[in-house]
């Protein structure tokens, strides 16, 4: 052996990674893959989604120059998505780093604060009103429940508890219950897909000031939408808004409320299913108050892909609380409005 050749082995071997017992890169995070480590059933409890749909819908929406700087180490598109997932359905930063091994909680909140906002960036993709060739198919659907004709949607709100946001403005935030919340506007279809969402204002604020100051609001002022909402007594009667007789005393008017109420229904239902499907809108959310609001579109947006995937609803484990809202005064050219309505239809 000549001596140029020892000494370049000599090299080698001193710079041979395994002399040194460095860990290979790939080794650092070496978690189970939660796709092939769960049955359908249990990725499906976990996520809320099955596999097909994470994969073939949520990571090409979400995994666009995902990549961030993790100091070298990296999650795994999939990873992330799965991530955030976790934390929707469970509201709990604990369980995720539990249940996906190797990760720490600032990770965690960090990559559902990323997602949260990439997909509430998608949620006119998905939450919208059906097209003008649509809508009358929708009345005919909302019509087959109780006979309430000409319906385009159902309107209630929700409340989301939330952390007291700050010293200075935290109390515009508390509610008529004492806790802490933003109020959420929602408006469903027949099949409770959502048609829109309203996520910004306090706990504090009454529905039918989130309505009115609402982009829905305008549309349907201006033409653009042309139905019925039904919502509850918190909204003024108008043109568009039916709302309940609130002392009914003829055959038609019990007539009326029982329709309204069976049709109504439908956006109770919606509350109860996001909820108990997403149990962090029932906890009460840490995130700073754009990264709650990002996560409560989030959660709508993945509702209605559970939708179009036919996901099955979750068994009420959850109970929810309910914010009583004042019934509000109509106008006497409401009450005029609401009276034709229900000679035409209920007499």
């Amino acid at each position: 052996m000549t001596s140029e050749s020892s000494f370049e082995e000599f090299i080698n071997y001193i710079f041979d990674s395994r002399v040194y017992n460095y860990p290979s890169r790939r080794y650092l995070r070496d978690a189970d893959n939660p796709l092939e480590v769960y049955d359908d059933d249990e990725f499906r409890k976990r996520y809320r989604l099955n596999k097909d749909s994470v994969v073939h819908i949520l990571l090409p929406l979400l995994t666009n120059n995902i990549n961030e700087n993790d100091r070298g180490l990296p999650l795994t598109p999939i990873l992330r998505v799965l991530i955030a997932l976790r934390f929707y359905a469970t509201g709990n930063f604990q369980i995720v780093c539990g249940d996906l091994h190797k990760i720490s909680q600032s990770v965690v909140s960090k990559t559902v604060a990323n997602i949260s906002k990439r997909l509430a960036l998608k949620s006119r993709q998905f939450i919208k009103f059906p097209a003008l060739n649509e809508r009358v198919e929708t009345k005919r659907k909302f019509y087959r429940i109780a006979g309430f004709p000409g319906v385009i949607g159902c309107i209630d709100c929700t409340h989301i508890p939330i952390k007291n946001p700050s010293r200075a403005r935290g109390e515009i935030f508390r509610n008529r219950k004492g806790w802490f919340s933003i109020n959420v506007q929602i408006i469903c279809g027949p099949q409770m897909e959502i048609y829109d969402i309203v996520v910004r204002w306090p706990g504090s604020v009454h529905d039918s000031r989130i309505f009115n100051n609402s982009r829905c609001c305008l549309r349907f002022e201006e033409g653009d939408l042309v139905g019925i909402l039904v919502g509850d007594s918190g909204y003024a009667q108008t043109g568009f808004m039916y709302t309940p007789v609130l002392n009914p005393q003829t055959d038609p008017e019990h007539r009326y409320n029982r329709a309204h109420l069976l049709t109504r229904n439908i956006i109770e239902r919606v509350n109860g299913v996001l909820k108990r499907r997403f149990a962090c809108l029932c906890r009460k959310l840490q995130n700073s108050t754009p990264n709650t609001c990002n996560i409560i579109v989030s959660c709508a947006v993945l509702h209605n892909i559970c939708l179009m995937t036919n996901e099955p609803e979750l068994n009420p484990e959850i109970e929810l609380e309910n914010v009583p809202v004042p019934n509000t005064q109509d106008s006497s050219r409401g009450s005029i409005i609401r009276s034709a309505f229900i000679s035409r239809h209920f007499s």
